[in-house]
Parts: C-alpha cells; sequence; structure tokens
C-alpha cells in the first residue's frame, strides 16, 4: 500500500534582506532565540503539515541547519532545496555578469525534487498567524489539480508605521475567487484614515487612496502537486522572451505564474480570507514591534514558552 504523501511548507529563505541589513531569517525574536520562521513552522506543525522545505542559498546550507534544521528533528521532516542561477533548463546559459537571482518561481522551482504531493509557499520573514495554516493545510488534504488558493489579508492588517512597502492587492470575485493580482510599491497607512492605506505612483507627488480592507497577497499560496510543471513551462519562456531584453535583472514571479494561468483559463484560485495580523521585519525599526507582539502572544498562550521543547 502506498504511504500517505506529505502536506508540505516550502519556505523561501534565499533573499539576505537588502532592506533590513543583514541575514533576518535567522535573526531572533523573542527572549527563547526563535526566529519568525520558528513560528510559521509551529504553527504549520500544529495544523496538519507533515513536512517543510527550505529554499536557501548553497553556502547557506550549515548556518541553516545551525540555527533551525537540526531544532527541528523529531517534530517535522525537514529538506533543504537550493536556488542557483545555474539552475536552468539545458539550451540556456546565464548572462554574463548576471548575479541576481531568476525570482520567487524559480525559488519555488528549486524544490521540486522533493514534493510529491500538495503543498504551501511561504517567505521566511513573515509572521502569518495559526489560523492562516490551519485554513491552508484544510484546503491543501483535498487539492485536486488546476485548483489552487491563496491566503488574503486585510491591507490595513500588513502595513508598517516604519517606511512603506509593496503589497500585491487582489480582486476577488463575489463567490470568493481571485481575479487578478496588481502589484503596487510604495504602500503606506493613510494620513486621513488611519484604518485605510495609499500608494504613490509617482515617488510621492501624488497618493492614491486603497481601502483598508482590501485583499491582499503576503505570498501564502497553496498549490496542488502540477503546479511545478506549470512553473516549469512557464520559466523557460521567461528565459527565452523575458531575459535577452533585460539580462542582468528581469524576475519570474510567482505571482506572474498564477495571473498568467488564470489568463489562459488553466487555473483557478480560491481566497482564503483572514482577519490576522501580518507581523514582519521589513525595516530593522519594524523588530521591537514584533518582539512585543509575540512576547504578549506567549502571554495568551497562544505560543508555549519554548517552542520545540
Amino acid at each position: 500500500m502506498e504511504g500517505k504523501r506529505d502536506i508540505t511548507l516550502i519556505i523561501m529563505a534565499a533573499g539576505m534582506g537588502s532592506r533590513y541589513g543583514g541575514m533576518k531569517q535567522i535573526d531572533h525574536v523573542d527572549e527563547e532565540g526563535d526566529k519568525i520562521i520558528d513560528f510559521s513552522i509551529y504553527d504549520a506543525l500544529k495544523s496538519g503539515f507533515t513536512k517543510v522545505v527550505f529554499v536557501i542559498k548553497e553556502e547557506n546550507l550549515q548556518v541553516f541547519r545551525d540555527e533551525i534544521g537540526d531544532r527541528l528533528e523529531g517534530h517535522i521532516k525537514v529538506e533543504y532545496a537550493f536556488q542557483k542561477l545555474s539552475d536552468i533548463p539545458d539550451g540556456y546559459t546565464v548572462p554574463e555578469g548576471r548575479e541576481k537571482p531568476w525570482g520567487t518561481a524559480q525559488a519555488v522551482f528549486a524544490a521540486r525534487d522533493v514534493i510529491d504531493g500538495p503543498f504551501a509557499v511561504i517567505n521566511a520573514d513573515d509572521f502569518y498567524g495559526c489560523d492562516a495554516f490551519a485554513q491552508a493545510y484544510t484546503f491543501l488534504s483535498t487539492a485536486v489539480r488546476g485548483h489552487y488558493a491563496m491566503v488574503g489579508y486585510e491591507l490595513r492588517n500588513t502595513l508598517t508605521e516604519n517606511g512603506t512597502v509593496s503589497r500585491g492587492i487582489c480582486s476577488v470575485s463575489p463567490d470568493g475567487m481571485l481575479k487578478e493580482v496588481v502589484e503596487r510599491t510604495k504602500i503606506r497607512v493613510s494620513e486621513s484614515n488611519a484604518s485605510d492605506a495609499e500608494y504613490t505612483p509617482d515617488e510621492g507627488k501624488t497618493w492614491v487612496p486603497l481601502a483598508g480592507d482590501s485583499a491582499t497577497s503576503m505570498n501564502f499560496w497553496c498549490f496542488a502537486e502540477d503546479f511545478m510543471g506549470e512553473i516549469g513551462g512557464y520559466f523557460e519562456r521567461f528565459l527565452k522572451e523575458e531575459v535577452p531584453g533585460n539580462p542582468m535583472k528581469a524576475e519570474c514571479y510567482l505571482p506572474t505564474v498564477v495571473s498568467g494561468l488564470l489568463d489562459a483559463g488553466k487555473c483557478n484560485v480560491k481566497v482564503l480570507h483572514t482577519t490576522e495580523k501580518w507581523h514582519g521585519v521589513t525595516y530593522k525599526e519594524d523588530k521591537p514591534g514584533l518582539v512585543e507582539a509575540i512576547k504578549k502572544m506567549k502571554k495568551e498562550e497562544k505560543y508555549p514558552g519554548n517552542l520545540w521543547e
């Protein structure tokens, strides 16, 4: 009898966090030495996920094992995948002088050899909340080909007081299906209404209002196993059609692949609405607020004092 397939959490952790300044994926956020990533894995495990895959730079393998992976042994299956510039299909070459990674779609594709079932994808440096993982697991436990999901946050719950952020603002149909994601950069809390937001399309000359309850993507996606093949096909087209025009900086983004499949009628995407508050460290100044929020959640017994004891 074939064993039960894993429901896997892929964590994208290859970026170094230039605005934050350093390797924020392994920065401690409580007195016990836990990182944001620990809370995501704890919530995923509690919800029913059975495996975690870290997508990292190969040179960071030992530090990830020392700081994170080894602590999880006995709790959940752990795998590593490496995002490499050289991981491209036969017949293509890396443009001379290119150092920038190929983007989030290729980061997920890097895990193709260790995925054998449905999977979720998150960022390493975002705190998503337990409800998000519970909803994701419920969806993935019955996931079928071409039917995907995205956890949608309320925009007001994803902002920082310490600067502007980039967010994927979603259009959602009346029956809760994703119609499109529009990437907006330089979003901040509205100066006229603290429960809403605004963004600037022209470097601060004008500000355009955004509703605070707008459904927002924080890069928490849920996919059936077939999505890996879809990335592979899209990535090859990207290398052929987009890289020649922008060889140093062109990137293949995960939401772009999803949008392309939606436009082609090859998939549908359910929006899993959550009222969880996002926490993260886009800027160094965000960290004290995150530390206080975690301390409060531990006091309220939403998390144990030590996650892995």
